[in-house]
């Protein structure tokens, strides 16, 4: 399913660098990112499969708030409760708030059963926060260097200076497409952190996990393995899009997102740049 990689001031010209795959059902109604009415000055992806009230999202960018955020789904197929809130929503939730990162993930933190499981990243880029309602180890501040989550509740970290064994926050092993992934975001930042389509590249790798290195997570061996990629193709699901967002440390931004139909076929491409308020 979903997957989220992070630089963190990892280069020394850039604050954020984030390469991320949005898995969902081809059925599901999705439109391409843009600048939103609703929400002025987001820059975002829409969920259209509510059907009803504002559109969700799943990664989004106020620039001239200084906020990014971005969510997963913490996989848990007996768990899908009725009537909880969207987890696009949570992410809305966070672009719109002023209060720093700490403060909202921890005032979330303190009602785990509004939403099914969920990771959500946020930063105002000053700081850089993650919490999981499906993790006793969160909140938490996230450090300079890589982070890499898809849809468990445990974290990949890394250093950009060493090739050593991606760390989870449990010392569980990393899924292979979080630890091979953020392997492959070092190289490119080390050698290209300019070079967006390197970050795509990454990104489109379609490799399976060997089967003793499937996670467990409640889906069939067969699905477990499908999703095991960083980019799945089944024929059902798969990766509706992949987003690359770079935010430099004299202000300026950029962010691309690819979109993708049935079994990974190629839709379309958007851009944009600009300049954020970086704090102080």
């Amino acid at each position: 399913m979903c997957l989220v990689l992070i630089g963190w001031r990892a280069h020394p010209d850039y604050r954020l660098i984030v390469a991320a795959n949005r898995d969902e059902y081809y059925t599901r109604p999705t439109a391409p990112m843009r600048w939103w009415d609703e929400v002025p000055g987001l820059l975002a992806g829409r969920d259209l499969g509510n059907g009803t009230g504002m559109p969700g999202t799943w990664l989004g960018l106020l620039p001239a708030a200084s906020r990014f955020a971005t969510v997963t789904n913490v996989r848990g197929p007996a768990e899908n409760r009725t009537g909880v809130r969207s987890r696009g929503a949570l992410l809305l939730d966070f672009l719109r708030d002023t209060a720093d990162p700490e403060k909202f993930v921890r005032s979330v933190a303190a009602a785990p059963d509004n939403y099914n499981g969920y990771n959500l990243v946020g930063s105002d880029l000053e700081s850089l926060w993650w919490h999981s309602n499906r993790s006793t180890l969160t909140p938490a501040e996230l450090r300079p260097g890589l982070h890499g989550l898809s849809n468990g509740a445990l974290l990949g970290s890394g250093d950009i200076h060493s090739d050593t064994v991606i760390r989870t926050d449990t010392g569980a092993p990393a899924w292979p497409k979080v630890r091979d992934g953020l392997a492959a975001l070092r190289e490119v930042i080390r050698t290209e952190p300019a070079d967006v389509p390197a970050y795509f590249d990454l990104l489109a790798d379609r490799t399976i996990a060997p089967d003793d290195q499937l996670p467990s997570t409640g889906l069939s061996r067969r699905r477990e393995r499908a999703v095991s990629a960083r980019f799945v193709a089944d024929a059902t699901h798969g990766t509706r899009c992949s987003t690359v967002l770079l935010v430099r440390e004299d202000g300026t931004f950029e962010i691309a997102e690819r979109s993708f139909g049935r079994l990974g076929r190629r839709r379309g491409e958007v851009s944009f740049s600009g300049t954020v308020r970086l704090p102080a």
